[in-house]
């Protein structure tokens, strides 16, 4: 058994896939029509045929205060690994991402948090070899 798929509740879907592919550079691998919403799946450039990220509608009613929930908390919705936290920090804020959290050392892992601008805090981790 693997991990096919990981959904990202978004508030936005165009705005989401502005943010994941132009800022984070993540690639499409699809992009459906389906009614008022799309299927829109989004891989890593190092990984296009590993686990796609689904760009979901977060119009379930549970969604939105489960979100902002985690917000307020300041807890992040998912994890990306990242091959050098500070250097990602770096050229995300020379790009405009907000960070909640600034690259910080907690031991085995290296860890920064960001504001995806679709609703999630979104972690990004390098683990210590």
């Amino acid at each position: 058994m693997r991990i096919n798929l990981h959904s990202m509740m978004v508030d936005d879907q165009d705005k989401a896939l502005r943010f994941y592919t132009e800022m984070l550079g993540f690639e499409v691998k699809h992009d459906i029509p389906m009614g008022e919403f799309r299927w829109i799946t989004l891989v890593s450039p190092e990984e296009p045929h590993g686990t796609e990220l689904v760009l979901e509608p977060d119009q379930h009613p549970a969604a939105k205060p489960f979100k902002q929930a985690l917000v307020a908390d300041g807890i992040p919705f998912t994890s990306f690994a990242v091959e050098d936290v500070q250097a990602e920090y770096e050229r995300l804020t020379a790009q405009g991402v907000r960070f909640t959290q600034q690259p910080t050392d907690m031991g085995p892992v290296t860890t920064a948090v960001l504001d995806d601008t679709c609703g999630n805090l979104i972690q990004i981790a390098h683990e210590k070899a």
